[in-house]
């Protein structure tokens, strides 16, 4: 009942922002206008001769709050489109087959089938930066869904997965690395076109990841994913977009569906803006501005070893995508709020950047990444300046989680390259540091260190990381990745010492 409530507000709410959408792409198009006019002038007639068609309502697919898709797949499988395969001539084997299956005449009702396996490995000395025989995981991953498309306007997707784990030292498993079966996936969603704008609605549990990486993602390390309970409505046209969402976490049991709940005491709702920027700004480039507001209400959240429910507001922005050889992604969020009695007063800053240094075959790429989060008063009685993000991907900072954007300072120069078609190579050394040189170290789930807030000091940790994929085909892939954590001076004098971490998975998904 208070979903279906949820969905009532929400209404007006998207009703709202499609007219807003409505009066400012008239304004954004003639801008837009103008500027084709511009562009025109600049280019050759041939070129001028063969404009980009956009199609209407077509907000980019990259920038709409709902994955990359790459060779028809996505990490949100619900966002893969395989209607081309509607023609024979287009599929190459069975698994093709099995992504267009059509249920009517016209080929407007149709089922979608989709499947993922994934085995892997990780190893990690000195688990939690303490002297102890080392932990290994052995871990397998099945997914298999169903998008079934009811016309062009009307879809149900579901999803099962089923995660298991066996190692050395892994103590009790959580629930998100260890569950024979559960229904990670099952929404209905409607669409339909209103004046200039494309909306939508979806209801159900789903995958939630529309923001910077740092502050809301899928987590896809765990064997299952992240998943939320409620609503998420839009409106989108070629070049703004407006989602508002209401969602609750999900409870993980280990055994079976029926021990899987909706968290009431986890809920995560807002809105969130998006802009596309004309294509000729910077000569060319492909670059998007979303403005956010987002509420996360959690109960049971502890800092300085008090337990309260903490309400906090976020308000920010995200400016990212290329301009030529340079990419960008910046965030910015000012977060406020309430624990318990205290008010929240926090930030965070993420700013990540790098060019292409030769249009070579091994597409060189330097750059470097600099990350901020306020840490201030944990433990004391008057404003809590601690930032926290609502549940973003935290092997940013770290593959093992080890550190998070809590009390952070970080700045980690990036080298990436290809030396084969089928082989990328990531490589990354960052110096790990406390903003507040009275407060602890946190690890990514916001949990302090014992004992790093007694200690002088600012250098937390050194991290040395490496990653390299190959991906023989579009449908297989293998990933190796290796850390290894050098402690700095806190961690030293609080007794923490180094690990080094290695996982390896193979990765096969129809």
């Amino acid at each position: 009942m208070r979903f279906l409530l949820s969905g009532a507000l929400c209404a007006p709410m998207l009703l709202c922002a499609t007219t807003a959408l409505a009066a400012a792409v008239r304004k954004d198009g003639e801008a837009r206008k103008a500027d084709g006019e511009k562009a025109a002038q600049n280019f050759p007639e041939s070129a001028a001769a063969k404009p980009a068609v956009r199609t209407p309502f077509a907000y980019p697919t990259e920038a709409a709050g709902e994955g990359t898709t790459s060779e028809g797949f996505n990490a949100h499988r619900w966002a893969e489109d395989w209607r081309s395969y509607k023609d024979p001539k287009k599929r190459d084997d069975l698994f093709d087959r099995l992504k267009y299956l059509p249920l009517a005449a016209d080929g407007d009702v149709y089922l979608t089938l989709s499947g993922e396996a994934r085995a892997r490995f990780n190893h990690l000395t000195n688990p939690g930066l303490t002297t102890n025989p080392a932990q290994d995981q052995e871990l397998l991953r099945l997914v298999g869904g169903a998008d079934l498309h009811l016309g062009t306007h009307f879809r149900l997707f579901g999803e099962l997965a089923s995660g298991q784990i066996t190692g050395e030292n892994i103590g009790v498993p959580a629930a998100n690395l260890h569950n024979d079966l559960f229904a990670q996936q099952y929404f209905a969603e409607a669409t339909a076109n209103v004046g200039p704008a494309a909306i939508g609605v979806r209801y159900g549990r789903q995958e939630f990841a529309d923001g910077a990486a740092q502050l809301v993602s899928q987590r896809d390390n765990n064997s299952l994913a992240l998943v939320l309970n409620g609503i998420r409505g839009w409106a989108r046209t070629a070049s703004l977009r407006a989602d508002v969402f209401d969602l609750k976490f999900t409870t993980l049991g280990s055994d079976g569906l029926s021990d899987d709940r909706t968290d009431d005491g986890h809920r995560f709702s807002g809105v969130t803006f998006g802009y596309a920027l004309p294509r000729m700004l910077f000569g060319k480039s492909k670059l998007y501005f979303d403005p956010f507001v987002w509420r996360f209400r959690s109960t049971g959240q502890s800092w300085g070893g008090t337990t309260a429910t903490e309400v906090r507001n976020y308000l920010g922005a995200r400016l990212w995508g290329s301009a030529g050889d340079y990419t960008i992604d910046w965030t910015v969020t000012h977060q406020t709020g309430h624990f318990g009695t205290r008010d929240i007063d926090a930030t965070q800053l993420f700013l990540a950047q790098s060019v292409l240094l030769s249009p070579s075959p091994l597409k060189p790429r330097l750059g470097f990444h600099a990350d901020y989060g306020t840490g201030d008063n944990s433990r004391g009685t008057g404003t809590l300046g601690t930032a926290a993000a609502p549940f973003g991907n935290t092997i940013y900072f770290a593959y093992t989680t080890a550190i998070g954007p809590t009390n952070l300072r970080m700045i980690a120069p990036t080298f990436a390259f290809a030396p084969t078609k089928t082989i990328k190579v990531a490589t990354e050394y960052s110096w790990a540091m406390r903003d507040n040189l009275n407060e602890p170290v946190y690890r990514g789930n916001a949990t302090a260190y014992a004992r790093t807030a007694g200690v002088e000091g600012r250098d937390v940790a050194q991290i040395a990381r490496l990653q390299v994929v190959w991906t023989p085909t579009r449908r297989l892939s293998f990933t190796g990745r290796y850390e290894h954590l050098f402690t700095g001076e806190v961690f030293e004098r609080a007794g923490y010492t180094d690990y080094d971490f290695l996982a390896l998975w193979t990765n096969w998904r129809f």
